[in-house]
């Protein structure tokens, strides 16, 4: 790493130069500078957090490559006053958030009418086409192969009329390629048996992935990317300017020093963090964000094999290496507001009422996802050109998404024509 400085040693430098900065050490920006530095890059990781933390540890550890679906549909466009203002919904907003909100709203209800959701479903299923084959390259490269899971996931409809409601949905994931089975009542107590008996159903996706530990497998992916030469720094970047023939990044560091970054490409990978960098450079993009919450139970063996979606209460029942997990819900408001204790308390009477005897559990957690109004992300050159490259918005596929992500921002950065990024995920589609 060229380096160009005046403080004292031991001191993080006030200016430092590199080939690619890389904004953002979630999963995304960690996979994505990974394979630059496979490409021979010089790469530098701007983060301020513990790499992998966040959002690529929070979330329901499952490569879902049956997510076809945007979260906005016809259906759900019907009921959006309903859920948004429902204290028990899976859906949810902070009443004081709502102004701030309004525009992204409006947009969220734009893609939601049937034509716009089929467009942004197939666009959603060109993407996640590759996600587990690139997972098992990825967990290979950086020691984690024991660490994926090829059991499936399971979407639990607990009564009949549910599982009728669901009709649609299913057919336009198996219109889509996904792979997917219906299970009568006694095959999901086959498949599960630590699940209480239900007469409604499930649909079973047999080519869905999981992580058995999101926390390790983070570990591994940063350890890989330092061995590969990556360099993080511990900072938040906080401008960036295209100025004499490369990008300058300003970053702050936790002590109130400031750092300059200078960049001959620099990529935005700062999930729900990004909005601000990316009207810097140029693109104003509508990102929001979904904040998600998780609760865990300590135990020996979880009383699932796989993840299992509760597809009423819109959360996922998920084991983990010593725990069980249980993710999901959907609530609006921003990045700075408390936790909910309301969200949490859904998640744990959910849980309590399939699984009784659990108690309290051991740990909680808020995260924040970056979310858009047809549910792709960002992922493309900004309007000023190739040397910022913009790469966030995932929403619920941040983790299944990273490495498509990462394949996507290499051949930017190379020129490759061979592997362009989808026109549905442009940056400049909000023009």
């Amino acid at each position: 790493m060229q380096r160009s400085d005046s403080a004292s040693p031991g001191a993080v430098p006030r200016r430092r130069s590199t080939e690619v900065a890389v904004i953002g050490g979630g999963v995304v920006g960690l996979a994505a500078a990974l394979r630059l530095a496979a490409d021979g890059r010089e790469v530098l990781i701007i983060e301020p957090n513990v790499p992998g933390a966040g959002a690529s540890y929070g979330n329901a550890a499952t490569i879902a490559t049956y997510a076809v679906l945007p979260v906005g549909t016809p259906a759900v466009l019907r009921s959006l006053p309903a859920l948004l203002f429902d204290r028990a919904s899976p859906l949810s907003i902070r009443t004081a958030a709502l102004p701030a909100l309004a525009p992204w709203l409006l947009r969220f209800a734009w893609q939601s009418p049937p034509g716009r959701m089929h467009r942004n479903a197939a666009a959603i299923a060109e993407l996640l086409a590759d996600a587990v084959p690139l997972w098992e390259e990825l967990t290979t490269a950086i020691g984690a192969a024991d660490l994926l899971r090829r059991d499936g996931c399971l979407y639990l409809y607990e009564t009949a009329s549910a599982l009728r409601a669901a009709a649609w949905d299913t057919a336009l994931r198996h219109d889509l390629g996904v792979a997917l089975e219906r299970l009568a009542p006694s095959e999901v107590a086959a498949l599960e048996p630590g699940l209480p008996a239900m007469e409604g159903g499930a649909v079973f996706f047999p080519q869905a992935a999981s992580l058995a530990d999101p926390t390790r497998v983070m570990e591994r992916l940063t350890a890989a990317a330092t061995a590969a030469g990556v360099e993080i720094l511990a900072a938040a970047a906080s401008a960036l300017e295209r100025r004499n023939g490369g990008v300058h990044v300003t970053a702050d560091t936790a002590e109130g020093g400031k750092t300059e970054v200078v960049a001959k490409t620099v990529v935005i990978a700062a999930g729900a963090h990004s909005r601000h960098l990316a009207v810097q450079a140029g693109d104003r993009v509508p990102l929001d964000t979904e904040r998600g919450y998780h609760i865990e139970y300590d135990m020996e063996t979880p009383p699932v094999s796989r993840p299992v979606c509760r597809v009423g209460r819109g959360f996922y029942f998920v084991p983990l290496r010593g725990r069980l997990r249980v993710v999901g819900t959907v609530e609006l408001g921003g990045l700075k507001a408390p936790p909910n204790p309301r969200r949490i308390d859904l998640l744990r009477q959910g849980a309590e009422e399939f699984f009784p005897g659990l108690g309290a559990p051991q740990r909680s957690w808020l995260g924040f996802r970056p979310s858009m109004p047809d549910s792709l992300p960002v992922i493309g050159s900004s309007r000023g050109g190739r040397d910022i490259i913009l790469a966030f918005g995932h929403g619920h596929l941040g983790l299944t998404l990273a490495p498509v992500t990462a394949r996507l921002v290499s051949a930017i950065v190379d020129g490759r024509s061979n592997t362009p990024a989808p026109p549905a995920c442009s940056p400049l589609r909000f023009a």
